[in-house]
C-alpha cells in the first residue's frame, strides 16, 4: 500500500466564459464562435418566422489568430462570452529564440510569452534595441490562451 497522494494543478476555478442571450450582443463586444474567442464585427437579426424564433447572424475575427468565424443562433438562446483581460507590461528582455521577458506593475516577472510574429513582433524588436527606451506591451488573456497584442513607449 502506497502512501503518496498525487495532486493536479488547478486554476482558481472561476469560469473562462458566462452565458449571454444572443440578443444582447453588440458589435465590438467579443463571443466564442466554433469554440474560439472572436470580437464582433458584423451582426444581423433576422425576423420571427413561420417555424420559430428570430436568428442572430455573428460574424467575429478570432482575437489571436484574426482568422473569420461565422455563427447562426436563436436570438433567445445563451451563448458563451469569454472573460477577456488585458494586461500591460514592461519588456526586459528578448531571447535568442524570440520570447519576452516581461514584468508587471508588482515587479513579477515572466518569460512564457513569445514575441508575435510579422510588423508587431518586429516593431517591438526595433523599438526594444532604441538606447534609453523603456517599452510597455500589452498582453491580451482569454480562454487559457494569451499573446502581446500592442507596444508602446513609456518614455
Amino acid at each position: 500500500m502506497e502512501d503518496t497522494e498525487q495532486y493536479q494543478a488547478a486554476g482558481s476555478g472561476a469560469s473562462q466564459t458566462y452565458p449571454v442571450q444572443c440578443s444582447s450582443l453588440r458589435k465590438n463586444g467579443f463571443v466564442m464562435l466554433k469554440g474560439r474567442p472572436c470580437r464582433i464585427v458584423e451582426m444581423t437579426t433576422s425576423k420571427t418566422g413561420k417555424h420559430g424564433h428570430a436568428k442572430v447572424h455573428l460574424v467575429g475575427l478570432d482575437i489571436f489568430t484574426a482568422k473569420k468565424h461565422e455563427d447562426l443562433c436563436p436570438s433567445t438562446h445563451n451563448i458563451d462570452v469569454p472573460n477577456v483581460n488585458r494586461s500591460d507590461f514592461q519588456l526586459i528582455d528578448i531571447s535568442d529564440d524570440g520570447y519576452a521577458t516581461l514584468m508587471n506593475d508588482k515587479g513579477d516577472t515572466r518569460d512564457d510569452l513569445k514575441l508575435p510574429e510579422g510588423e508587431l513582433g518586429q516593431r517591438i524588436r526595433d523599438e526594444f534595441q532604441k538606447e534609453d527606451t523603456n517599452v510597455i506591451v500589452t498582453v491580451m488573456s482569454a480562454v487559457g490562451m494569451e499573446c502581446i497584442i500592442a507596444c508602446k513607449n513609456a518614455n
